[in-house]
């Protein structure tokens, strides 16, 4: 009998050591989640690169577009399909010749010749055809009142031509406007602008240009008004005597005036 109960004694005691093992297992199981294993040290993982956003894509220039930093030319084509006129550095971009459109652009300027109509805006001309305008070139002889607002300059042979979109412009004094004329012989050699419009032009006058003139375009200037007060007063600084008869001096004074008046319109602080 005592055997047996101590049997059942050692039976019980097994079971609860037992039990208390399972337990303490299932503590340090959950103790130790996530943990690497018991053994080789780990190493702690390599701190991670940060993240570089991807780089920027180099802006795609339009075709024959080229940087300006470069210095290299610029392309024979804009983005419109409009041709650079980079005869006589003029950098500007037209509608080549025959280009149609629907209708005209604002601010355009309608134009007599010979009968027929011609427009006239930023430097391009049209002309009417079927419901519609295209781009022409104008004929000889018709006369302007204002140079495009682009325009440059050029000398041949002493006198300033206008020259834009293919075109050349002559100064008419007559006229007191600008005529399309026939490109100069000589084309292709202008000749350096002159150091006056003429000798004696300005000997009585001090010409400040008040915008930013260039050399060249106060040298046509000088020019134009030249001409326009030689045609008002009759008197002519280049000749001797001024080319008339009678008082030098009072058609000088009035020569003067007309110069100073015509150059102050056009920008320029006579004195």
């Amino acid at each position: 009998m005592i055997h047996k109960l101590r049997i059942t004694l050692l039976s019980i005691a097994l079971l609860v050591w037992g039990g208390a093992e399972c337990a303490l297992a299932m503590a340090a199981d959950e103790h130790n989640q996530g943990r690497p294993p018991m053994g080789r040290p780990q190493s702690p993982p390599p701190p991670s690169r940060p993240q570089m956003p991807p780089p920027q894509a180099r802006p795609q220039m339009p075709p024959g577009r080229s940087t300006p930093s470069l210095g290299v030319s610029r392309p024979a084509f804009d983005g419109r399909g409009q041709v650079l006129d980079g005869r006589y550095n003029h950098g500007r971009y037209y509608p080549p010749m025959g280009t149609t459109r629907p209708y005209l652009p604002d601010g355009y300027r309608p134009y007599y010749h010979d009968g027929s109509r011609y427009y006239f805006s930023g430097g391009i001309w049209y002309a009417p055809r079927g419901p519609g305008f295209v781009v022409i070139a104008p004929p000889p002889g018709l006369v302007i009142s204002v140079l495009p607002p682009y325009y440059s300059t050029v000398w041949f042979g002493g006198a300033p031509y206008y020259y834009a979109d293919n075109v050349y412009y002559t100064w008419q004094p007559a006229q007191n406007g600008y005529a399309v004329v026939n490109p100069p012989d000589d084309a292709d050699e202008p000749s350096a602008p002159p150091d006056q419009a003429s000798e004696s032009v300005a000997d009585d006058l001090m010409i400040y240009p008040k915008n930013g003139q260039t050399k060249e375009q106060q040298a046509a200037d000088q020019f134009e008004c030249h001409d326009w007060a030689k045609g008002q007063t009759g008197f002519d600084p280049t000749l001797p005597g001024g080319g008339i008869a009678g008082n030098p001096d009072a058609a000088r004074s009035n020569y003067n005036r007309a110069m100073s008046a015509c150059l102050q319109g056009r920008g320029y602080q006579v004195n």
